[in-house]
C-alpha cells in the first residue's frame, strides 16, 4: 500500500495545540509484506535511521504486530522545523500498515492531535483530546485566497526544547487576550476580507519561545512589514509563517529571502498552499 500525507502547521498564533492547517508538502510511505524487515528512504531524513528505529517502522510494526515488511519513505517535509513531519509520518505509516484509526496512532506518537488531524483531513482543522469523547477533530472554513509564506531556517528546533521554556501558568489577562485573538483568527481565515493583523497575536507560547531563535521576532516583524496580513511561528518552529494572498505572496517571499541573507540565517523560503485533501491512499 502507498499512502501520501501532507505537512501541517499548528497553532497559527493563538491556536496553541488546537488549530492546524495542512500544507502542500508531502510524505509518502509504501509498505508491502516481506520475509524480513527492510526500509529505505529518500528526501528529508533519508538514511538517518534506515533501520528498526525509524519512526515509520516503529509505528508500522506496532500496528501489524510484526516486522515482516518492506517499507519505503519519501519525504519533502523538513524535520524538526514545525511542519508536522513526525505526525505526518506516523499517520502515513499507520495507514499503510492498515490501522483502523491512524489518527489515534499518530496522536499517541505526537502527544497532541491537531497536526495529525490536519494531515488526515486536509484544510484547516480544530482538534482536541477529551477523556470523554477521545480525539475530536473538525474541519473549519478556510478561504481559498490564503497562501502561506514559509520561512524555513536550516536550524532545527526540537519540539521538546520549545516546550521546555513554556510556563506552567499564564496571567489571566493573557489567556483572555489569546482567546480573543483565536476567535478573530478563525473568522479571518474563513474570509480574508475580515482578517485583522492582531488575530495572530498570541500570549501563551510565542513570547516565551522567542529567546530560542534570536531571528524570530525581527523576522515576524519583517514579514508583516513586507505585506503579510500577519505572521506567526509554525508549530514550535523554527519555521516562521507569513499569511499572504496570491497577489502578495511573491513579494513577501522575496523580502523574506533578503532578510535571511542580510541576517546571515541559512534557510529556504517557500510559498505554500493549503492541502485540502489530506491523507490519500495511492
Amino acid at each position: 500500500m502507498l499512502v501520501r500525507v501532507p505537512a501541517s502547521s499548528a497553532n497559527l498564533g493563538p491556536g496553541f495545540d488546537v488549530l492546524a492547517v495542512a500544507l502542500n508538502l508531502y510524505v509518502e510511505v509504501s509498505l508491502e509484506p516481506a520475509d524480513s524487515f527492510e526500509i529505505t528512504s529518500e528526501g528529508f531524513g533519508a538514511g538517518k535511521f534506515d533501520d528498526e528505529r525509524h519512526l515509520g517502522a516503529v509505528v508500522a510494526s506496532e500496528v501489524l504486530g510484526h516486522k515482516n515488511f518492506k517499507m519505503h519513505v519519501n519525504s519533502s517535509i523538513p524535520l524538526s522545523r514545525g511542519l508536522g513531519s513526525s505526525a505526518a509520518l506516523a499517520l502515513a505509516a499507520a495507514a499503510a500498515a492498515g490501522s483502523s484509526d491512524p489518527l489515534l496512532v499518530a496522536t499517541q506518537v505526537d502527544g497532541h492531535a491537531e497536526n495529525a488531524a490536519a494531515s488526515l483531513l486536509g484544510g484547516l482543522v480544530v482538534a482536541s483530546m477529551s477523556d470523554v469523547e477521545g480525539i475530536v477533530a473538525r474541519p473549519l472554513v478556510l478561504d481559498e485566497a490564503w497562501r502561506f509564506v514559509a520561512v524555513i531556517p536550516d536550524e532545527e528546533l526540537a519540539t521538546s526544547d520549545a516546550r521546555s521554556v513554556l510556563p506552567s501558568e499564564v496571567p489571566f489577562a493573557d489567556a483572555v487576550r489569546t482567546l480573543s485573538s483565536l476567535g478573530l483568527l478563525i473568522a479571518g481565515l474563513a474570509d480574508h476580507r475580515s482578517f485583522v493583523a492582531s488575530a495572530m497575536d498570541d500570549y501563551l507560547h510565542q513570547p516565551y519561545r522567542m529567546s530560542l531563535l534570536p531571528f524570530a521576532r525581527p523576522l515576524l516583524d519583517s514579514l508583516r512589514e513586507s505585506g503579510a496580513a500577519s505572521s506567526c511561528w509554525s508549530g514550535a518552529g523554527s519555521t516562521m509563517l507569513g499569511l499572504a494572498t496570491q497577489e502578495t505572496a511573491e513579494g513577501i517571499a522575496r523580502a523574506a529571502r533578503e532578510f535571511l541573507v542580510t541576517h546571515s540565517v541559512p534557510g529556504t523560503v517557500l510559498v505554500l498552499e493549503a492541502d485540502r485533501t489530506g491523507l490519500v491512499v495511492l
